[in-house]
């Protein structure tokens, strides 16, 4: 499993229905995390996740230095499903998503991350699976990790 997290400012979602652009989830000061689900991943990891993106100290503390975690700062969360990172782009010019998890199991195991920070943390907001989404952001810094969680 794979979390891509930007500290920011604010982010939203929106989706493009037949009235326009609807704006479904947003946060101000936090993380954004894009998120993939690679094939062989399990429930198990779904906890060991959670705990990275509420744990990681991103946040500056009275020094300046990146001391704080999500949690110690109250900031919300975004979660955001994004298959794409799991992408595999060593060779040619094209990614391959061969090591992408199957649509189902995906959306199992990012439904599951949802509802696990959603009752851990507040606020958690989250994209729509497997939906073309418009992610608009203010990168904070700029401060983006990646995070993994294997067997």
């Amino acid at each position: 499993m794979i979390a891509l997290i930007q500290r920011v400012r604010f982010a939203s979602v929106a989706l493009k229905r037949s009235s326009g652009m609807q704006e479904i989830a947003r946060i101000d000061a936090g993380l954004l995390a894009f998120v993939a689900i690679e094939r062989g991943d399990t429930a198990e990891l779904v906890p060991r996740m959670l705990h990275k993106l509420l744990n990681y100290r991103v946040f500056s503390d009275e020094n300046g230095k990146m001391n704080l975690s999500l949690t110690q700062t109250s900031g919300g969360l975004l979660l955001v499903s994004q298959f794409t990172l799991a992408a595999n782009t060593q060779t040619g010019l094209r990614p391959s998503f061969s090591g992408s998890a199957e649509p189902v199991l995906s959306r199992q195991l990012f439904e599951n991350l949802v509802a696990a920070a959603s009752s851990a943390h507040q606020p958690v907001r989250s994209g729509e699976f497997a939906a073309d989404m418009q992610v608009s952001l203010c990168n904070d810094g700029p401060v983006t990790f990646n995070l993994v969680v294997r067997h």
